[in-house]
């Protein structure tokens, strides 16, 4: 995704995007693009949920279709706040994972790392960036990753702090690990659950 789209979507909904990997959208231009100005037009109510939905597809880097099924299964293993449950999901995506740990500048890079074989879990090779890690699950690179440019850049200058569900091991090699389930705080931008929840409520997905 090219620079200027991901600051044009990160105006349009008025916040940062960590995953996007790209700061600063909101410092060259604090207001959503075509317009001049500092205020925002009104909103419907749906344009409010969809700006949520957004949110957490642009932020996770996901289509409708996936998003759709990462839904269904929060909901299969929730009985009461699903929303907390795809939070968890999407937060413990291995790409994700990869980004949040600093081993990446964006989820995007984190994926492009897991296609191409560089990230093992618990010593195993994953190259799929969607997977599901579970607690107590270790993340590594491969050694030639650990010597790229991509990781010591990620690492010197991380896009966000690390998340309290996570933790950095410095040894040999720099090792991450899921300690608990993330919860909704997890998110790492401004985010109302209750608007995203209305927004698939009404849509039956």
């Amino acid at each position: 995704m090219a620079k200027a789209k991901k600051f044009k979507i990160q105006r349009k909904l008025g916040v940062e995007l960590p995953g996007l990997g790209k700061p600063g959208a909101l410092e060259r231009k604090p207001y959503p693009p075509g317009q001049h100005g500092t205020k925002r037009k009104k909103y419907s109510d749906y344009a409010i949920q969809l700006e949520e939905k957004q949110k957490i597809r642009n932020n996770y880097g996901m289509g409708e279709r996936q998003l759709r099924r990462f839904i269904g299964n929060a909901k299969k293993g929730s009985s009461q706040n699903w929303v907390e449950t795809l939070v968890g999901l999407l937060e413990r995506r291995l790409d994700n994972v990869v980004f949040r740990l600093g081993f990446a500048p964006s989820i995007r890079s984190a994926r492009q790392l897991c296609s191409h074989g560089h990230v093992f879990v618990n010593g195993k090779k994953v190259n799929i960036g969607s997977a599901v890690l579970k607690v107590g699950d270790k993340v590594t690179l491969s050694k030639a990753m650990y010597e790229n440019q991509i990781y010591m850049t990620a690492k010197q200058s991380p896009r966000i702090q690390l998340a309290d569900h996570l933790e950095v091991q410095d040894g040999e090699v720099a090792t991450g690990i899921v300690k608990d389930l993330p919860k909704l705080d997890a998110v790492p931008f401004p985010f109302q659950p209750g608007l995203f929840s209305e927004y698939y409520a009404m849509r039956k997905a």
